[in-house]
């Protein structure tokens, strides 16, 4: 059972008032949530990752938790999710894929419909690095009011040997969103596009 020793978790979230045009009745908030954690696969290449991913399910339900409180714990407000992880540099990008269930599914347990994809971003990455999270709408992907992304990044890591990893959410569309499509008002939530 490989150990993701907890370094740090970092929290940050915010309150959009206007994008240059008039301010909307209602910010719109995001959030995320970060873990640094030691990888216990670094400098070395291991054939059979998958049941790593169930290490990491307390590691996910524990970045949810805090993301809901974050956001003011209301789960039937936020409609838009996405997740991520930055490799540190002695490890390889398999090494984030690991993130995909555990992140992915903590947040979707917790959360109102989520038929939808939960968008993804990884890399491997050096000291300091930023990741843009992907934020889509939780229950249809076809929204295009939801299309956004949240750029993280905790100053002291990822080291070689740790892991960055991320989830994150939001309660409402791009503020000024005027690009057409599927609106959410008109999501079916049967297969999680439409």
């Amino acid at each position: 059972m490989p150990d993701f020793k907890i370094r740090k978790i970092s929290i940050t979230s915010e309150e959009i008032f206007h994008d240059g045009g008039p301010p909307p009745g209602i910010p719109r908030r995001r959030a995320a949530a970060l873990a640094l954690v030691s990888n216990p696969f670094a400098g070395r290449f291991e054939p059979n990752l998958q049941p790593a991913m169930d290490d990491l399910k307390p590691l996910g339900m524990l970045l949810t938790e805090k993301l809901i409180a974050a956001l003011g714990g209301d789960v039937g407000a936020i409609d838009g999710y996405g997740k991520g992880a930055i490799v540190g540099s002695a490890g390889e990008i398999e090494h984030g894929a690991l993130w995909h269930v555990p992140g992915g599914y903590a947040m979707r347990e917790r959360l109102a419909a989520t038929k939808a994809i939960v968008p993804s971003a990884m890399k491997v990455g050096g000291f300091g690095s930023s990741l843009d999270i992907p934020l889509g709408h939780t229950n249809a992907a076809y929204v295009r009011s939801h299309f956004d992304a949240m750029t993280v990044s905790i100053p002291d890591g990822p080291r070689p040997d740790e892991i960055l990893y991320c989830i994150a959410m939001s309660c409402g569309p791009r503020i000024h969103s005027r690009m057409g499509g599927l609106e959410a008002s008109h999501v079916k939530g049967e297969d999680g596009l439409r």
